[in-house]
C-alpha cells in the first residue's frame, strides 16, 4: 500500500472557496465517480466551494481473492453480513486522508470549514477519520458506509468532533452493506457525536434523488454555518 496518493480531481464551483469537501469513493471505484453529483446537489449559484475527489490506493483485496483494486483498506472476509477487515490498512488510509485535510489548511481552508464525505468504503473511511480527527471539522456526510474499526475509533474518538454534524443516508435494500451495518455505525457514532441526522430510503446500494436533494440541504446548512 502507498503511503502517498496520486493527485485528486478538484472542482472549484468559485474563486476563493471556503468550504472544503474532501469526498472518497467505494471500494474498487476511483475519484470519478461523484463529481457528476455536485451540479445536482442544487448549491447556490454565488457558494464557493472545493469538491476534493481522491483516488484510493491500490491494493489487494483479500475478500476478492486478492485481487488488486483502489482500496481504503483490505477486507479479510464478509461473511455473515459482518466485515473483517485489516486494521493497520484502515489506519494508514487515515494518515493519508489527514494528509489532504491538511493540505487544504495550507490552502488557506481551517479543518472546521473542511467537510468529510464518502460512499461505502468512504463512507467508512468519513467514520473512522471524522470521529478520532484532533481538530474539529466542518461535517461528516456518511453515505451507505459502516465503521470497520469500532473499537480503534472508540479508544480514538475526540471531544473536537463531538459536535461536529453528521450526516448518515442508508438504503433499506441494500444487498452489498446491509442495513444492519449502518444502524450499527449510526448507534456507536450516536454514542461519540450528538449532531447525528440519520436517513434510510428504500434503496439498494446506490444513491437515490432524495438523498441527493437531502445532501444539498444539509451541505447548504455546513455553508451558512
Amino acid at each position: 500500500m502507498s503511503n502517498t496518493l496520486e493527485p485528486p480531481i478538484e472542482i472549484q464551483t468559485g474563486p476563493n472557496p471556503t468550504l472544503a469537501v474532501i469526498w472518497m469513493h467505494g471500494l474498487g471505484a476511483d475519484g470519478s465517480d461523484f463529481p457528476p453529483i455536485v451540479p445536482e446537489l442544487g448549491l447556490p449559484e454565488d457558494a464557493a466551494i472545493r469538491f476534493i475527489f481522491p483516488h484510493a490506493p491500490m491494493m489487494p483485496v483479500t475478500c476478492n481473492n486478492g485481487y488488486v483494486m483502489r482500496a481504503w483498506f483490505d477486507i479479510l472476509s464478509m461473511g455473515g453480513g459482518k466485515r473483517d477487515v485489516n486494521a493497520d490498512t484502515v489506519i494508514a488510509s487515515v494518515e493519508l486522508v489527514r494528509g489532504l485535510i491538511r493540505k487544504e489548511n495550507e490552502r488557506g481552508i481551517p479543518s472546521e470549514r473542511i467537510v468529510l464525505a464518502g460512499f461505502s468504503q468512504g463512507g467508512a473511511m468519513t467514520y473512522t477519520v471524522g470521529l478520532t480527527h484532533p481538530e474539529t471539522l466542518g461535517g461528516m456526510m456518511v453515505l451507505s458506509g459502516y465503521i470497520p474499526t469500532p473499537e480503534w475509533v472508540q479508544r480514538n474518538a475526540q471531544a473536537a468532533n463531538r459536535h461536529t454534524p453528521l450526516f448518515i443516508a442508508h438504503g433499506s435494500y441494500d444487498d452489498v452493506l446491509p442495513i444492519a451495518l449502518g444502524e450499527a455505525a449510526r448507534d456507536l457514532a450516536q454514542t461519540l457525536n450528538d449532531k447525528v441526522e440519520w436517513h434510510r430510503w428504500p434503496m439498494p446500494h446506490t444513491l437515490c434523488y432524495e438523498e441527493v436533494q437531502a445532501m444539498g440541504e444539509w451541505l447548504r446548512a455546513r455553508l451558512q454555518a
